[in-house]
């Protein structure tokens, strides 16, 4: 979820208001118990992780190597819960219910049956980033009274801005900055429309009518006009490209060929969170094309990799086989930068899930009529 939880604003109760305009009414009822909704799901999603985290740890408190003991306690337990309930507990995801416990002790009093959780599961995966108890503290405490965005948290978090406020003299600046380059993640309207962390917790399908295939070639075919509108070199050679090896057969999104750069581009997208796998199969495809299509005048190829879920990940540049220092000062200069990648991407995502509301509004529309 997007927006920090502060249960006496989202009471749709207490901040029902008639107007004059009943549509304008209805709507914000349901916008209401929506987020009431979400808000309600997500505090139980964080008390189920940090009681996860206690039983480890309890557990893992009876073991002669503690470490030792703990991972395969994990491992066990990743493999059993997996088989039973599925996606959601790897053993990255133990580890996060682990660490949760033990950097937020006091979040839960488990004598008194009393939960004090404010925040979102996801602002706690963003504030376990963060190794100065500190500025883990006054990160968690901000977030709760600003109702940061888990994008604003996140981007504060990488920013150091806990950092830059504790040694600036003009406070009010570093502040007035922030505020200004988060206005966008505050008013996420994309919010409540797919969180797979929930449908995962709920035992849902992640997608509603629409499959990962729609959207990665929603983006796909979009990344690929934004290529060869920016008129840096770009010229384009495949999509999904085919190449066959004596044992497999693999399939490349996007190729181009720079002609300024004189290499081969490779581009994979993700539409989950990047991971080493994905890295390591896109210097495969590198290495592959390289001994496959690769001319003797040609450049290293070089391969990108995208995916749609965190922005801090949103790409990676693989460059091998030597002219390393001279090709990255290149390809710095002809290539989108990260945050031309991110910002295209989400709104190639943004104009794809309105589009999906749009046909479901129209589909229902069409039915009642």
């Amino acid at each position: 979820m997007n927006e920090s939880i502060k249960t006496n604003n989202t009471d749709i109760m207490s901040i029902y208001q008639k107007s004059e305009n009943i549509l304008s009414d209805i709507q914000n009822i349901i916008e209401a118990s929506q987020r009431q909704a979400y808000h309600a799901v997500d505090t139980i999603l964080s008390q189920r992780n940090w009681l996860i985290g206690y039983r480890i740890s309890e557990e893992e408190m009876d073991g002669s190597d503690r470490a030792e003991y703990g991972a395969k306690i994990i491992k066990k337990l990743s493999k059993e819960l997996t088989i039973q309930y599925g996606k959601g507990y790897d053993r990255s995801n133990l580890y996060h219910c682990l660490r949760f416990y033990k950097e937020f002790p006091q979040i839960i009093d488990t004598v008194c049956r009393q939960s004090h959780i404010r925040l979102t599961w996801s602002h706690y995966r963003a504030l376990l980033q963060v190794t100065d108890s500190a500025a883990r503290s006054w990160y968690e405490k901000e977030a709760y009274e600003q109702t940061w965005s888990v994008r604003t948290l996140q981007r504060n978090i990488n920013t150091q801005y806990y950092y830059r406020i504790l040694q600036s003299q003009h406070k009010e600046l570093v502040e007035r900055e922030m505020l200004e380059k988060t206005s966008g993640f505050q008013n996420d309207k994309l919010e409540f429309v797919k969180n797979p962390v929930i449908a995962e917790f709920l035992g849902l399908s992640s997608n509603t009518d629409f499959t990962e295939t729609d959207l990665e070639t929603s983006i796909i075919s979009n990344i690929q006009k934004f290529l060869m509108e920016m008129g840096k070199g770009y010229a384009f050679v495949a999509r999904q490209q085919h190449i066959k090896t004596e044992k497999e057969d693999y399939f490349i999104d996007l190729v181009f060929y720079n002609y300024i750069l004189k290499c081969f581009i490779l581009i994979d997208l993700k539409t989950g969170k990047i991971t080493h796998q994905d890295v390591g199969q896109m210097d495969m495809y590198i290495r592959m094309y390289d001994e496959l299509k690769k001319g003797t005048d040609d450049n290293p190829t070089l391969g990108i990799v995208l995916c749609t879920e965190t922005d801090e990940d949103i790409a990676r540049y693989s460059v091998l086989h030597g002219n390393e220092q001279l090709f990255a000062s290149k390809y710095k200069l002809y290539l989108p930068t990260e945050e031309e990648l991110r910002k295209e991407i989400e709104i190639q995502k943004t104009m794809f899930y309105l589009q999906q509301k749009e046909k479901q509004s129209e589909q229902r529309h069409s039915e009642e009529t």
